[in-house]
């Protein structure tokens, strides 16, 4: 194979072979090496093969660079001369940035032939676009429309009245109650639910009545829902997914919240009802936050934090309860600095006893 050449032989999922200069001239990086280093593929350091690609971006990760057997690897500046046998560098200021442009080559995703099946049922007064491909056994309701160029994977079921912007992919399983609004572009893992009723009910008459949820979901342009992540609808009101918003997998958003733009929201992560979530925030696995209250533009929340107040903007906070992230590690430290000084005054104790049983 020629200088720079690809070749769709025996590559990785897409087919795909890349020599290193070829590499180079795409990232505009600059080649340590041999030039004429194939690889068909992307591994990490310590366990990539002679023909994948890796990439060390920290310092922290280097030692795994001199027992890497990558044939190529994409490395920063401060990192290029760093002790490895690789056959070929490509420098480049953003490794990972380099990484996400390289990964559409070698790992293409599957074709979609654009059609209906015939096992789908569809409900009176559909409206549904160009190029919309809808699998095997979905269920669209009643009055729902789906946007030009959508993907409705198997088992699927769409509720009355839904509508579906346009290049959305909502995936085998998902569920989307009457009342929901998708945006455009939007991806939607398996098992997701979008639009149940919230956990609302008043205790009258010697039971719990349940209070009817009549409100909307609302999911912006450019989200992406984890897979078995549940959006509940508004009771009266609106629960809303901000544009460019991503939820990973297993979390639960309740009634009435708001999620704003360009949020991250890792797993396993609870935000009870008419919560506030501003533009920006991340929020990390396993946090929970009760209702009513806020976090703030930008501000960050450490894993498994449990925030029963309001979080103002550009924060972090952290701990059980939440609270500034120093400050919660100021009070762990002397939570830990705790035992040991009991023990020293269980040993005083001790000692003043036994003077005082020789003194009598």
């Amino acid at each position: 194979m020629t200088q720079g050449s690809q070749s769709f032989g025996s590559g990785g999922e897409g087919g795909v072979v890349l020599t290193a200069d070829a590499i180079a001239a795409e990232l505009g990086g600059e080649l340590l090496g041999d030039p004429l280093t194939e690889v068909h593929g992307i591994a990490p350091l310590d366990r990539a093969g002679s023909a994948e690609l890796s990439f060390l971006a920290s310092p922290k990760y280097a030692p795994l660079l001199a027992g890497s057997q990558a044939g190529v690897v994409l490395v920063t500046p401060e990192l290029s001369q760093s002790p490895g046998a690789t056959r070929a560098r490509i420098v480049v200021p953003k490794p990972h940035d380099a990484l996400l442009a390289l990964i559409p080559r070698f790992y293409r995703p599957a074709r979609h032939e654009t059609g209906i099946h015939r096992t789908v049922e569809i409900g009176i007064g559909t409206g549904i676009g160009t190029g919309v491909t809808i699998g095997p056994f979905a269920v669209i309701g009643a009055g729902a429309q789906i946007g030009d160029g959508t993907i409705i994977d198997a088992h699927a079921v769409i509720g009355a009245g839904v509508r579906i912007g346009n290049d959305c992919h909502l995936f085998a399983g998902t569920t989307a109650y009457s009342g929901t609004v998708i945006g455009d572009r939007v991806v939607v893992h398996s098992g997701a639910r979008l639009g149940s009723d919230g956990f609302g009910y008043v205790f009258r008459d010697g039971r719990h009545e349940k209070i009817p949820h009549v409100g909307r979901c609302v999911i912006g342009d450019d989200v992406e829902i984890g897979a078995n992540t549940t959006i509940d609808r508004g009771s009266i009101d609106e629960t809303v997914i901000g544009s460019g918003t991503k939820i990973d997998n297993l979390v639960h958003i309740a009634h009435n919240c708001r999620i704003g733009r360009l949020c991250l929201i890792m797993a396993q992560v609870g935000i009870a009802g008419s919560a506030r979530v501003e533009d920006g925030c991340i929020i990390a696995g396993q946090v929970g936050i009760s209702g009513h209250h806020t976090i703030g533009k930008g501000a960050t929340i450490a894993a498994q934090a449990g925030v029963f107040g309001d979080i103002p903007n550009g924060q972090t906070w952290s701990g059980y309860p939440a609270r500034p992230h120093k400050e919660s590690l100021r009070a762990h430290a002397a939570l830990f600095k705790l035992a040991p000084l009991v023990r020293r005054i269980e040993r005083m104790l001790d000692g003043d006893r036994g003077s005082s049983d020789k003194n009598r």
